[in-house]
């Protein structure tokens, strides 16, 4: 399991992790840009993505939805602010209706990932952060952090697969 350290940061209104990849940074970059590679990590094991629309710079928007196991569809969209090829990216991430439109009435993260070169492979690090410890909670109760941590450990097998 490539996740090494989750940090839940009430306080801050936080949520990071970090995980370890035997990769260079720019192949684990790949699979954020590609969106055929995202959708075999970003839903959960069992609950499968499809990319609708992928526009990984900055003012672009993504679309996705995840799949369950009884065919009931969740979607969500990502807002691109900031694109630094390698090595990071920033964007919001939120719960959308089944025409992408944001559902407000779901929390919305402002997320950065990036991407450094750790002891010949990757370190990457996802931080997600709040408007309020409420929206936090929220995404905690719902089980994001088994959910990411166990969509990240999907990357190990697409890495290897490469």
């Amino acid at each position: 399991m490539p996740v090494i350290d989750v940090d839940q940061d009430l306080d801050n209104l936080t949520l990071t992790i970090t995980a370890d990849f035997a990769a260079p940074v720019e192949r684990v970059w790949q699979i954020y840009a590609d969106p055929r590679q995202l959708e075999k990590i970003w839903g959960p094991p069992g609950y499968p993505a499809t990319v609708v629309d992928h526009d990984l710079r900055p003012g672009g928007r993504t679309t996705y939805y995840m799949t369950g196991p009884e065919g009931e569809k969740y979607a969500g969209y990502w807002q691109v602010a900031t694109v630094d090829r390698p090595r990071s990216f920033s964007f919001a991430d939120g719960f959308a209706d089944e025409d992408f439109n944001p559902t407000p009435d779901l929390p919305v993260s402002e997320n950065h990932y990036t991407f450094v070169e750790h002891e010949g492979g990757t370190r990457a690090t996802y931080v997600s952060t709040f408007e309020s410890a409420d929206a936090l909670q929220k995404v905690l109760d719902m089980g994001v952090v088994e959910g990411a941590t166990s969509a990240i450990g999907q990357i190990d097998d697409l890495l290897a697969s490469s």
